[in-house]
């Protein structure tokens, strides 16, 4: 009898346990952000100044164009002058509440400053040595007397990439129709989207890896997505991952032709062609889609997920309807996408030569 009693008890406390999980698996509204203001007004000018580079040509910016949803707008990035890149730049936009960063979820979403000291000093993103940003900075009094509202010493080059983290941490979505209606009220959402909300929900079953107040469970996955013919049809964006994958000590690395995701990292055969669920915010201004930008529209994503994915994917077919796919979209496109989040680019101070025995 306690046998049986402890079986029920057992079986009880398991459904218990599926029912929690399904009400957690949902969209959320989007937290209020949290960053030290001081450090990102300083920030601002060192995300759009382009002598944060090596060659003093390119910003952030540069990649993470506020006019282009903040990210480039390009299927494959750009990268440092005599390179390209093999990914898609990712829009940095609510990137304060990530819980991985890059692609291959290579960073932890704690860490800001890390991130940003990878982009910057990488030799095909910006290659900017870390002591000489922090002297061309020291040559800019304004940047110096911004500083000196929150640390009484001279710029460093380690702390600089946490105070452009700061900045980047404000860059945040804003009136997204999701938002308001999750928070009650009923009318922020068409009939059409409503109806893509409930097969995001249900028989779309996106909100299994796409959750939370940014639509992403932040883990890695394998859906398949095609490889971009262009990453080894160009020599210099093979060239760029290979060396990706020989920095991160990759076995085997030269005879691989393949976008191998989180595999470089962990060396774990089991995340070949991983990758980290994107955030579903603001997709109305950050097509191209996927770690390589191969789908241009809304449209095409839907579709590929509807058939299952591509080969070796975790995905299942959804056999959806024409209907559906526009509801999804609809769904996808107008509610989870707020107002435009443009910040002009300021005026940046020019250098002046520092008095003797102060450099």
């Amino acid at each position: 009898m306690k046998s049986r009693n402890l079986k029920r008890a057992v079986l009880a406390a398991a459904l218990a346990g599926l029912a929690t999980a399904s009400i957690a698996a949902d969209l959320a509204p989007l937290p209020e952000p949290k960053f030290n203001a001081a450090q990102a007004e300083l920030g601002k000018y060192f995300f759009f100044d382009e002598r944060m580079s090596g060659d003093a040509a390119l910003s952030c910016a540069t990649c993470h164009d506020p006019k282009k949803g903040w990210s480039d707008g390009l299927p494959l990035s750009k990268a440092y002058p005599a390179s390209e890149y093999f990914r898609n730049s990712p829009t940095v936009i609510n990137s304060g509440f990530k819980k991985r960063f890059l692609w291959d979820g290579r960073l932890d979403g704690a860490d800001m400053g890390t991130l940003v000291r990878d982009m910057i000093t990488e030799s095909h993103t910006m290659n900017m040595d870390s002591r000489l940003m922090q002297e061309r900075v020291k040559q800019i009094p304004e940047y110096v007397e911004l500083w000196q509202k929150f640390r009484k010493d001279d710029p460093n080059g380690m702390r600089i990439y946490g105070v452009i983290g700061e900045f980047v941490k404000s860059i945040v979505s804003k009136n997204a129709p999701i938002d308001k209606f999750l928070k009650g009220d009923q009318g922020a959402l068409s009939s059409t989207q409503r109806y893509g909300y409930e097969l995001f929900k249900g028989k779309a079953n996106c909100v299994s890896c796409h959750n939370g107040p940014l639509g992403s469970d932040g883990n890695l996955h394998r859906t398949g997505v095609p490889e971009n013919p262009a990453v080894t049809a160009e020599p210099l964006r093979h060239s760029t991952m290979l060396r990706h994958y020989s920095s991160s000590g990759m076995p085997n690395y030269m005879n691989t032709h393949a976008d191998v995701g989180a595999y470089a990292i962990t060396k774990d055969p089991k995340d070949k062609g991983k990758f980290a669920t994107p955030s579903l915010r603001d997709l109305k201004y950050t097509a191209p889609y996927m770690h390589n930008g191969m789908f241009a529209t809304l449209d095409e994503v839907v579709e590929f997920y509807s058939k299952g994915g591509g080969a070796g994917s975790e995905l299942k077919p959804l056999d959806l309807s024409d209907s559906e796919k526009r509801a999804l979209v609809a769904f996808l496109l107008e509610a989870m996408s707020g107002d435009p989040v443009v910040v002009e680019k300021p005026k940046l101070p020019a250098y002046k030569v520092r008095a003797f025995g102060k450099n």
